[in-house]
């Protein structure tokens, strides 16, 4: 639930709610006022803020205050003019559509990247360079989603493989242990999926990282490193998962990158044997093809 839904939702007392008014009427107020000044112009007492705090589980005002101006100016961003929902409309001919498409890819990485925490990030690093099973759990499209990423990482020697979201799942979840990592992607972050398994990581000390929506869910609440996905789109009132696959993809490829970052030169020249071992592939194109001569500090790989 998003921090601005959760304060109209709360059962507040009259001088909390008349906060929690001026909070949702005028967020753009909220960095230039000092406690003192907010509690006269709301006519409430210092105290309450805290108390308002406390109550949408935060330490105190400040941090309450923090939480919810980054959530606003999120969702006041905006990186494309297209509807997220619906990009393209019935009158599109085909390279208006493919135009549009692009557009809204292009915001999508610009908009996942914003939500972005250096701390988050390198914690989730961490687990998977220190794990000796890292296993992913996900739903429909996101368990295809993920298989890239599995075979990028499985490539660097690293064990990876998509836990069957179904009855054999559990077993997947009780087989881990602290020294392994589990990654889990929804994105309401409230599918059974996560209500079920979470508990059983939380008993085995499983490091567990999240890929989910902005807000406060289950999944969020309950994982050790959370990575965001843009949430711009319904749940279901859209022709496609279009900006939240990118956004999946887009954080996934980024664990991979920060996870290869860490040995550079050693994982290029593993991936450069790997191909001049087993790639039998050709072409005539000069621009890719290969120098079977090739070294990490002179080649690149192609995707």
């Amino acid at each position: 639930m998003l921090l601005r839904e959760k304060l109209k939702a709360a059962k507040l007392s009259p001088s909390e709610k008349t906060i929690a008014d001026f909070m949702l009427a005028e967020p753009e107020n909220l960095n230039q006022l000092t406690v003192q000044e907010l509690a006269k112009k709301t006519f409430t007492h210092p105290s309450t803020f805290i108390r308002l705090a406390k109550k949408m589980d935060f330490e105190g005002w400040l941090a309450l205050r923090e939480a919810f101006l980054e959530e606003w100016q999120y969702l006041n961003n905006q990186f494309t003019a297209s509807d997220w929902n619906l990009p393209f409309s019935e009158s599109d001919g085909v390279m208006s559509i493919a135009k549009k498409l692009a557009n809204l890819e292009q915001a999508t990485i610009e908009d996942t990247y914003s939500l972005l925490h250096h701390d988050q990030l390198q914690q989730a690093k961490q687990f998977l360079l220190l794990a000796k099973k890292i296993r992913i759990f996900a739903t429909s499209g996101n368990s295809l989603i993920a298989q890239d990423f599995i075979l990028k990482m499985n490539r660097l020697g690293f064990s990876v493989a998509l836990a069957e979201v179904n009855y054999d799942s559990f077993y997947e979840a009780y087989n881990l242990s602290y020294q392994d990592c589990a990654i889990l992607i929804s994105y309401s972050g409230e599918s059974n999926m996560a209500k079920k398994l979470l508990p059983i990581f939380k008993k085995n000390q499983v490091p567990v990282i999240a890929i989910t929506t902005i807000g406060n869910n289950y999944l969020a609440d309950h994982s050790d490193a959370v990575l965001r996905i843009t949430t711009r789109e319904k749940l279901y009132s859209k022709i496609g998962n279009f900006s939240s696959n990118t956004s999946i993809v887009y954080l996934l490829d980024l664990l991979y990158a920060a996870v290869f970052s860490e040995h550079y030169q050693k994982n290029l020249q593993h991936l450069i044997t790997l191909g001049q071992a087993f790639d039998t592939r050709t072409s005539d194109i000069d621009f890719i093809k290969e120098n079977q001569d090739v070294t990490a500090a002179d080649s690149w790989i192609p995707n």
